[in-house]
């Protein structure tokens, strides 16, 4: 049995998109600021540096970095780099977009602030090699394969995420259960048919567990019941299908509500408006 793509589901639906905008040293103090609307991934290649971010209660987090690292910042925050001024500091940076921002499954799931050095995740050498070849060199299509490059990079760091979360202390959500062996292949069923008929016990039955240990284990690492889950991943697909296009009755019908009534109920239980006017706000 081939193993479980635990992120292909996911990503296929909600893509990532990087874009470098950024290659070598930076000196003195660097802001980065989350009023871009950006996430960012840096790869500090040579030097050392003070980080510094705001935590989600307003206060200041400080960490020296002295080793070569990857700073992932999956949601838009001020941080700011102070490095010595020296050209030993050498970095690439790239802005991150999620589909559908802040809503996106893996953005609401992650710490604002998460930094690997680079020799712990042995996969990523090769892309590391790949994309400092492109920025230490300006050639043909340059721009466009860093950013694919970046894109690798990400996919590989969250491959190591999902490996090592228990190193990370992350709280209840979707990686954490993504990780979990018995869990992760209910999610990627639903993320790969959210409108089939799930129940408890189909659910349950893709985790091998009981009904009643598949649902307590659900809530406790995932921080909500399957059907609340379920429920969330309809509705996250449903404002990406409406913002490109699709009609009420169209979305309703694919992700398995009985009528266009049904879903624009739960949808406005859940968001506090209807589909109609909660469209007209978002665009």
């Amino acid at each position: 049995m081939p193993p479980l793509d635990r992120l292909t589901p996911l990503l296929e639906r909600f893509r990532v998109r990087t874009r470098l905008f950024h290659s070598g040293p930076l000196c003195g103090t660097t802001t980065f600021a989350a009023s871009t609307g950006h996430g960012f991934l840096h790869v500090l290649r040579r030097g050392e540096m003070e980080v510094t971010h705001r935590r989600a209660d307003g206060s200041t987090e400080r960490e020296v970095i002295t080793r070569p690292s990857l700073l992932f910042f999956p949601r838009p925050i001020d941080h700011a780099f102070l490095n010595a001024p020296t050209d030993e500091s050498d970095f690439a940076c790239a802005t991150l977009d999620f589909d559908g921002g802040a809503t996106h499954p893996l953005v609401r799931t992650l710490p604002s602030a998460i930094v690997i050095p680079l020799d712990e995740v042995s996969t990523l050498g090769p892309a590391l090699d790949l994309l400092f070849a492109e920025v230490d060199n300006v050639r043909c299509g340059r721009p466009l394969l860093a950013d694919r490059m970046f894109e690798v990079i990400l996919i590989q760091l969250l491959r190591w995420m999902l490996d090592h979360s228990d190193r990370l202390a992350l709280p209840p959500g979707l990686l954490p259960g993504l990780a979990d062996e018995r869990l992760a292949p209910a999610l990627v069923a639903i993320h790969e048919a959210p409108g089939d008929p799930w129940t408890l016990d189909a659910l349950a039955r893709t985790a091998a567990l009981s009904r009643s240990a598949f649902a307590a284990r659900f809530k406790e690492v995932l921080g909500r019941s399957p059907g609340d889950y379920l429920t969330e991943w309809r509705l996250t697909v449903a404002q990406e299908q409406l913002r490109a296009g699709r009609s009420v009755g169209s979305v309703a019908a694919e992700l398995g509500y009985a009528s266009a009534s049904a879903f624009s109920r739960v949808f406005a239980q859940r968001l506090g408006s209807s589909p109609r006017a909660w469209l007209s706000l978002a665009a």
